[in-house]
């Protein structure tokens, strides 16, 4: 496994991130885990944070608990927004639009991971690739004016199980009727993800919009909660074990790829950046080896393509 770490022995951390005064940026899924440690983080270097979560009494109690970490100066707020619900999305994008007059970062951190079985979302979509990818991709293009003006960035927290499953994405059965698995349509999901900011910067070179940076990035083996809010009860108890393992890491490391990405200077957007240790589970961060089928051109542009069609909506690039 070969690995390429521009960041020394200790790899990226946020003792290299300078001052964030003045920078908006905007973070899906900050009520716990590597999102909470991600805004925390950016509070810390004077940024304004604007969380989208779903759970409006979670935002609040996690606002309560950055100003008692922080101080009551920070500059932190939430808007509600389910990556579940197409208009959910759609609602909370358009008050992003309407409050904040700039996004440096949008870090689409919030996830949803091993539901036991088949669900689907209120579009009709299944729900890990209706959360993981419509919801994200649909957020993304959505906000894309605001961070373009900018001149900004779109971070996409993926995962290693993006390795674990198909090697395709199956266009003949989206919604996995015939074969659904918990893991097999999260990598699926994950692969989603970052097929499709590969495929953004394709498309932004061409049209000429170099200034937009898009990144891809991965946890490695954090202690969150994310198994734990839709895994099935087998997989919650494995993942308690797992997590006493001295192969998982912290949240707060977990958090340092997304930060790296939104904020370090001249990050070559080719890269798929995480913890470089064994099987990338921690360690210091850096670049990992991505698989060649998550670039592939061609699948990722039918992607592209039917994922503006499913989502109702267009990038203007």
């Amino acid at each position: 496994m070969t690995t390429k770490n521009t960041f020394e022995k200790k790899g990226w951390t946020p003792e290299l991130m300078k001052s964030q005064k003045g920078k908006t940026f905007v973070i899906t899924g900050t009520t716990s885990g590597t999102g909470f440690e991600a805004a925390r983080i950016l509070l810390s270097k004077g940024a304004k944070v604007v969380m989208l979560n779903r759970n409006s009494k979670k935002s609040e109690d996690t606002i309560a608990e950055l100003k008692q970490k922080l101080g009551n100066t920070i500059d932190v707020s939430y808007i509600r927004m389910d990556l579940a619900e197409q208009a959910s999305v759609k609602a909370a994008a358009e008050e992003v639009l309407k409050m904040y007059t700039k996004i440096d970062a949008l870090i689409l951190n919030a996830a949803i991971a091993q539901v036991p079985k088949q669900t689907f979302t209120v579009d009709g979509f299944e729900s890990q690739l209706g959360v993981n990818h419509y919801g994200n991709f649909l957020l993304q293009t959505l906000l894309y004016p605001r961070i373009a003006e900018s001149k900004g960035r779109i971070v996409t927290v993926g995962s290693m199980g993006y390795n674990l499953g198909l090697r395709t994405i199956q266009f003949d059965d989206m919604n996995w009727d015939k074969n659904y698995s918990p893991n097999g349509v999260y990598s699926q999901s994950k692969l989603a993800q970052i097929m499709s900011i590969y495929e953004l910067q394709d498309r932004l070179k061409e049209a000429g919009k170099t200034e937009v940076k898009a990144y891809a990035c991965h946890p490695g083996a954090s202690r969150t909660s994310l198994i734990k809010t839709s895994g099935s009860l087998m997989t919650r108890f494995v993942w308690q074990l797992m997590k006493l393992s001295p192969l998982v890491q912290s949240a707060e490391k977990g958090a340092y790829p997304e930060l790296m990405c939104a904020t370090e200077v001249n990050l070559d957007e080719n890269g798929f950046y995480g913890p470089t240790g064994y099987g990338y589970f921690k360690g210091p961060v850096g670049e990992c080896k991505l698989e060649p089928h998550a670039k592939n051109k061609k699948v990722a542009k039918k992607l592209w393509d039917l994922s503006e069609k499913e989502t109702g909506v267009k990038w203007n690039l």
